[in-house]
């Protein structure tokens, strides 16, 4: 029901789309001549090779992808600052053009929503979140604005989005902008008003894919130019369309989490690795308490990330995690990680006691059930892909 304005731009380019919460989305691009359809097996299905080239290109050079679907949520007014420095985990209060990587919390420190805010002004503020959970995360955000003097508009219709990541994202950019994109002009995590060919956009320097990047918000008038002079600018630097299937295998390499599979409203922000997104010295929001006895009652399970060690194998989630030849949980996430040469899956592993330490944990021996047959993998507590990120801000 809900297309992209590059949505013809892409199918004439080979997109094979998938759908979101009504989104019609490029989950792969097919090659001239390849068959544009799904064939289902459990085993590498035919878009795989497809998905390797796309998730080489972002790892090695540069991908564009269409991330339209992203919901972008203006919350605005004299009230603002304060509704979200309540209703967030992270400090809000940041300088204009700061962007902060961010949960809303639940009374029980549980993950309610994964998002980004970009203050725009010091009274506007822009929330972007995952296109599959714009409805619920309205819901949750207007039934806890109170008396707050502030207004909440769904602006998704508005706006592309479109991210150009990989190590020669700057040198496209600059092909076609008079603007500055260096590390000290435009560090991670700042937006930026930026000209592209005749077209203007909003740059955020932010990532999903773990590589140095940006995602450009254009107006949804001007998405069209300002795609083909990224395409046009980008073709003799390799520039490969990109869909869902090659962000979600580098997410999963960087083991960033995905809401809904990762990280629910049961999953205590701790035990699911995202402690550093919470800022206690900020003052009260919804769920510091349950944040403060858990670290005082230390964790009781944590999110790891695998990589199977037979690169033949495949994941796809919910696949029984042993530790020490032993049935624990199951993987909440799975996808294969080309940069990396195996498998990759995100699953919560029980400690055997509140707070044991890391190194324990890490210690085990640790194997995934696939297709009834133990396979070796191994676990880490940070990413296995620039544990760092140190490409993010190359």
């Amino acid at each position: 029901m809900r297309r992209s304005p590059l949505h013809e731009h892409l199918k004439a380019r080979g997109a094979v789309f998938g759908e979101t919460a009504g989104w019609e989305r490029a989950n792969w691009f097919a090659r001239n001549g390849q068959e544009r359809e799904y064939r289902y097996t459990w085993a590498r299905q035919n878009w795989f090779e497809n998905q390797r080239e796309e998730h080489m290109a972002l790892r090695t050079g540069v991908g564009l992808l269409d991330m339209s679907s992203f919901g972008k949520i203006r919350v605005e007014g004299p009230g603002a600052l304060p509704f979200l420095q309540r209703v967030c985990a992270g400090q809000i209060d940041v300088a204009v053009a700061r962007i902060v990587y961010t949960p809303m919390l639940n009374a029980r420190g549980c993950i309610e929503s994964d998002l980004t805010v970009t203050r725009l002004s010091e009274t506007a503020f822009l929330l972007v979140v995952p296109g599959a959970t714009l409805q619920r995360d309205l819901a949750w955000l207007r039934r806890h604005l109170g008396d707050d003097l502030a207004v909440i508009t769904d602006v998704t219709a508005a706006e592309a989005v479109l991210p150009l990541m990989g190590p020669k994202a700057r040198e496209v950019l600059a092909a076609v902008s008079p603007n500055d994109f260096s590390n000290e002009a435009f560090p991670f995590g700042t937006a930026r008003e930026v000209e592209i060919g005749m077209g203007l956009a909003r740059a955020h320097r932010m990532t999903y894919v773990g590589e140095l990047g940006w995602e450009l918000y254009v107006s949804s008038d001007q998405a069209a130019h300002v795609w083909e002079v990224l395409v046009e600018a980008g073709e003799s630097l390799g520039l490969k369309l990109c869909g869902l299937h090659a962000m979600d295998s580098c997410r999963i390499e960087k083991a960033y989490r995905h809401w809904g599979h990762d990280i629910t409203d049961e999953d205590h922000v701790l035990e699911a690795g995202l402690g550093f997104t919470v800022k206690m010295a900020k003052g009260d929001f919804l769920g510091r308490e349950a944040v403060l006895r858990k670290r005082e009652a230390g964790l009781s399970r944590r999110l790891m990330q695998f990589r199977l060690t037979d690169p033949e194998s495949l994941l796809f989630h919910n696949e029984p995690i042993l530790r020490d030849n032993r049935i624990v949980g199951q993987l909440s996430s799975g996808n294969y990680g080309h940069a990396l040469g195996g498998a990759m899956g995100l699953g919560y592993v029980p400690c055997r006691e509140p707070g044991e330490p890391e190194a324990e944990m890490l210690a085990s021996r640790y194997q995934v059930e696939v297709a009834g047959r133990l396979v070796e993998a191994q676990a880490s507590l940070t990413p296995m892909y620039d544990p760092r990120s140190e490409r993010v801000r190359a």
